[in-house]
């Protein structure tokens, strides 16, 4: 009798990690930055999942933080997408722990002002320039931490270029104040939602955001402009390889780029930055080495 205990219970293990197995061989944990959230979660999240069969777990933040975690080992991923090219370099070499070998430009996305249509300020918006309605008086402004995020760094230095071309010198601190300003600095993921609820008046995002979600935005001058730069990479510790080269594949095919084209994205063509031999055999096709 306990002979047959025990058989069963052995039986039961071996098919629990089985299962466990599994779940893992069919899950793809995609960290991506956070204004992607629209485009991941409801366009390419989806459509992977029916294309490949396998499952899109997506996790949303600031790429700095996001970067941030896997160096502290505080968070493991298959596949990174940043918001700037800048932030692999904080996961590459024996230093940083060597998470990235190699990464891939494949997209961008202006940063633009947006601000709700339902905001007192919005007629001000389409009748002044957007400096001077950021200084007005209880205008209520949602941006990103510039240690955490690369907008929220590129806010920064936007509104800095914009003191010198417009000449205010004192630009920063009347509209943006602190580089940490707590009245102002959120969290990526949660941006869009504050404006679209009401809770702010304005805010910089980038033009995937505007343009997924119908934000009315205006485009600062050609000197000013500051651009998400789309990069994705596999982790070096990647869970599934498979499963992420697969997302990879499909985020760079014909349907996976119309998809970007559809949430407002401009992509590009995709170029390798890092050790092109380390590529996965099945992406070498679609990506093309500098």
């Amino acid at each position: 009798m306990l002979r047959k205990l025990l058989m069963s219970v052995t039986v039961l293990a071996g098919v629990a990690t089985a299962n466990v197995c599994s779940a893992q061989d069919s899950t793809v944990n995609v960290l991506y930055a956070g204004s992607l959230v629209n485009l991941m979660e409801h366009g390419v999240g989806p459509a992977f999942n029916k294309q490949t069969g396998l499952n899109f777990q997506g996790y949303a933040a600031g790429s700095n933080k996001i970067a941030n975690e896997i160096k502290g080992k505080l968070r493991r991923g298959d596949v990174f997408i940043s918001a700037s090219p800048k932030v692999n370099t904080m996961l590459m070499g024996a230093d940083n722990g060597d998470h990235v070998t190699w990464y891939v430009n494949f997209a961008e996305s202006p940063l633009m002002i947006g601000y709700s249509a339902r905001s007192k300020f919005a007629d001000d918006f389409k009748t002044k320039r957007w400096d001077t309605v950021l200084q007005e008086p209880g205008i209520r402004i949602g941006r990103t931490d510039p240690k955490l995020d690369p907008k929220g760094a590129f806010t920064v230095e936007m509104v800095t270029k914009a003191a010198d071309l417009y000449h205010e010198p004192d630009l920063v601190q009347k509209t943006l104040g602190a580089p940490d300003n707590p009245a102002q600095v959120l969290p990526e993921e949660t941006l869009v939602g504050r404006l679209q609820s009401g809770q702010l008046d304005a805010g910089f995002f980038y033009s995937t955001e505007t343009s997924d979600l119908a934000i009315p935005a205006i485009l600062p001058a050609p000197e000013l402009h500051a651009k998400a730069i789309y990069t994705l990479t596999i982790l070096k510790d990647a869970q599934n390889p498979s499963g992420a080269a697969a997302f990879v594949k499909f985020l760079l095919s014909d349907q996976g780029q119309a998809l970007l084209k559809a949430h407002g994205v401009e992509v590009t063509k995709p170029t390798v930055t890092g050790d092109a031999q380390a590529i996965p055999q099945s992406l070498q096709g679609v990506i093309a080495a500098d």
